[in-house]
Parts: C-alpha cells; structure tokens; sequence
C-alpha cells in the first residue's frame, strides 16, 4: 500500500490576503490540490458603481499597494475608450514612464528579497544579506528609484494621487525628471548585473506545456497597450477577451479563477509569458541580455520567471532612460478635459505580475453603472494548482521540512502578491499507512 500523505497549509500568505495550500497524495500519485483563498470579498467593482468617473483611479488604486498603477492605468484606458477620448502622445510617454516605475520597484523586490533566498538556500532576504548584503543592497536601491519615479509622476509612491482619466493633474517638471537621470543610468547597469546572477542560478529541471497568454504591441514591449495573444496562437484585440476567457467560482476559493475558452484550460499571464511571446519588443540592452542570457526562449520552466523579471527591469530602466532623456519640453496639455456620457469601454494593461484587464460602463447621469476587474493573480490560479498537481511527484523524496520550502518555490515564481515576503507555509502532514 502506497503512503498517504496529506499537506495542509492552514495559512497562505503567499497571495495577497489570506489563504492555504492542501495537497493529498497516496504513494506517489497527488490526488487533490486545493489553493484555499479564504479571504472575504473586497467588493471593488461594487465600490465602482454610482461613483463619478474621475474616482475610479483613486479608488482602483487601493486594490494593490505595489500594483496600483495597473489598476490606474486600466482604469483610465477602459472609461477614455468609453467616453472616447485620445490623450496627447506626450501624456502617453509620461504613462509609459510611470509604468517603468511600477515594473521596477515591483519586481526588484520580488527578485532581491523574495525569490533569490529560495535559490541561494535562505529563510529570507534578511538572513541573505547577512552573506550578500552587496546584492540585496543593490534591490533596495533599484526599487527606491521605482518608487521616485512613482513620487513624481503619481504624486507619491503607496497609491499615486496624480492620475486621473485624460492624463494627469500635474505634468511632471522637466527639471524633476531629469534630476532622476543619473539614478536611471545607475539602475539600468545594475539591472544588466542581476540578470546576469539570477541566470546563474540552480534551476528545477521542471517543464510544462504552459498556454502563455500576454499582450504584444507592434512596436514596443507591452505595457499599456497591445492585442492579447498566446503561445497557441491566440490574436485577438482587447475587446474580444471575454469571448475568449473566463472567470469561474470555484467553491474553495473566494477568488475567482479564469480559463481559456473553449478549451476551459488553465494559462499563465506574467514576466515568463511576456518574455517568450514578445522577445523582439524587448529595447536593445535588455533583448541582448535575454539572448546571451544561457536561457532559451520560450521558456516552459517557470522557475525561469526570475531571470524574466531581470530582464524586465533592464527593459523599464531602458525605456525611462530614453523617454527622461528625450523630455526636453513642458507638456502643453496635461490631461483632456470631458464631459461625462454614456458609454463601455476596456482595456488590458501589463501589471508586474501579468495582464490586468477592466471593463467599465457609463450610464446616462454619468455615474459607473458596472466594473469588472480581472487580476492577473485569479487568472494565475488555476495554473498554480496545475504546476503543484506536476510538481508534488517531484518532491516527495525529500522530508517534509524540504518538500514544503519546494512547494514554496514554486509558488513563489508567480509572486501572486507582496505579503509572500514575511512568511508562506506553516505545514502540516498526516501520514497514513506505509
């Protein structure tokens, strides 16, 4: 009789808010995955309805405090396209240069505090500086410039004040964007030095036949804009995404989780997805890193997710470099004025952790009739549960203190949320039989 073994994980800090991991497995066959999101509704979308237009990029941003501006940005995209309106192409540039910031910090978070102590054997990014303080000092000071970027152009740093539908309230000061340059410069080298270690890393031999799923812009790597496509050949504009994907209850998650149509297959959205289905996007230093980087695009091992991001931030740093360096005049026109009508719009941006998508519609008095709002978290959740149904076999060898920080891992190669940087897995197993 094979051994039963039952993990249960009574409280998951891994995603934002609260949930746990329940794996049960006879011998070495893993026959139940439940990711348990157990945390009460937020009910975001019902805050949205009867509010005025202008409120939902304050409101959206409180959803995330190292994401907002995903939500900021698909927010305004949506309800412009809904009143019709077209913002100036420098009120574009400053958008881009904002996303930069988010992409940045986020991700040189994830990668220097969360996910490389699982590759370089620590509990935590506090216990690997005590060995590296070198590296982790280089994250920090890579994210506090994601976070001046956001000071800037978004009014401060948590949750940006500066955005609004048509642009911003305030344009940035030539003067306050070019004062960043010196840092940007500093931030793109030490990008190029990250990937260049992350690469190094030791990876899990563990491949699966991922459906990437990503937006791809015709002329630059995505952020706020492009057609949704994936690695099956999927090429449709933003308009047609819930024709061809879906969010479902799941009865044990509050979290909804999103399939594939028609198929109702599981896909992964996020930096692994963006760099296999767009590498020619990438700017010039960061596509060259990617290619001399000893990865093989596409990737189907997304532990590989980490020198992805990498290769991201080279990208962001790369981009803010160019457009700061470019912004030699005061923008006439900040943001576009409007007047309130009916009308439905949505949009796609590319948040840190994978493509966010809004849908908004605007009634006759004005106000928000309806929001819908898909993370790229609840669309991630039916592939975490898949990489752990594959993985667990893999990891059943080791004892359980080791086959737990395992499952940890690979949970973290999705940095489904910042609270995965205090603590995740408090593991309970019940063996059962020999």
């Amino acid at each position: 009789m094979g051994e039963k073994r039952q993990f249960e994980v009574k409280a998951l800090t891994r995603v934002e808010g609260e949930g746990r991991l329940y794996v049960r497995v006879n011998g070495m066959t893993v026959e139940h995955v439940e990711l348990n999101i157990y945390e009460p509704p937020r009910f975001f979308e019902s805050f949205l309805r009867g509010r005025e237009v202008r409120e939902a990029p304050d409101i959206t941003a409180r959803i995330c405090g190292i994401c907002p501006v995903a939500y900021q940005m698909s927010a305004c995209h949506a309800l412009e396209k809904a009143l019709r309106i077209t913002v100036t192409p420098e009120i574009r540039l400053l958008r881009r240069i904002l996303y930069c910031g988010e992409w940045i910090e986020s991700h040189a978070l994830h990668m220097h505090l969360l996910h490389a102590p699982d590759f370089l054997g620590y509990e935590s990014g506090i216990t690997m500086a005590a060995d590296h303080r070198e590296v982790v000092e280089r994250g920090l000071r890579m994210k506090k410039i994601g976070n001046n970027l956001l000071a800037v152009l978004g009014g401060r740093a948590i949750h940006p004040i500066n955005v609004t539908v048509g642009g911003f309230y305030r344009a940035p000061r030539r003067g306050e964007l070019k004062a960043l340059l010196p840092e940007l410069e500093w931030g793109l080298a030490a990008a190029v030095e990250t990937v260049r270690l992350v690469a190094g890393f030791d990876f899990p031999a563990f491949e699966q036949p991922y459906e990437c799923v990503s937006l791809r812009h015709e002329n630059e790597y995505p952020m706020n804009e492009g057609r949704v496509v994936s690695s099956s050949g999927l090429d449709i504009a933003v308009d047609e995404y819930e024709s061809n994907f879906e969010e479902r209850h799941i009865s044990h998650s509050t979290a909804l989780h999103s399939v594939m149509l028609p198929e109702s297959k599981p896909y992964l959205v996020g930096p692994l997805s963006r760099v296999n289905l767009c590498l020619e996007q990438l700017p010039p230093t960061a596509r060259r890193e990617a290619e001399t980087c000893g990865v093989a695009w596409p990737s189907r091992n997304n532990f590989h997710s980490i020198v992805a991001r990498g290769i991201e931030v080279v990208a962001a740093f790369e981009e803010a470099v160019r457009i700061v360096g470019q912004y030699h005049a005061e923008p006439v026109v900040s943001r576009v004025e409007y007047t309130p009508r009916p009308g439905e719009g949505c949009h796609a941006t590319e948040a840190p952790r994978g493509l966010i998508y809004h849908r908004y519609r605007i009634g006759d008095d004005g106000l928000i009739a309806d929001a819908t709002i898909i993370p790229p978290t609840s669309q991630n959740q039916g592939q975490i549960e898949d990489d752990l149904r594959q993985f667990v076999p893999t990891v059943l060898q080791y004892d359980d203190a080791e086959a737990t920080r395992r499952c940890e891992q690979m949970i973290r190669n999705y940095d489904p949320c910042i609270s995965c940087s205090t603590h995740f897995l408090k593991l309970t197993i019940d063996r059962k039989g020999e």
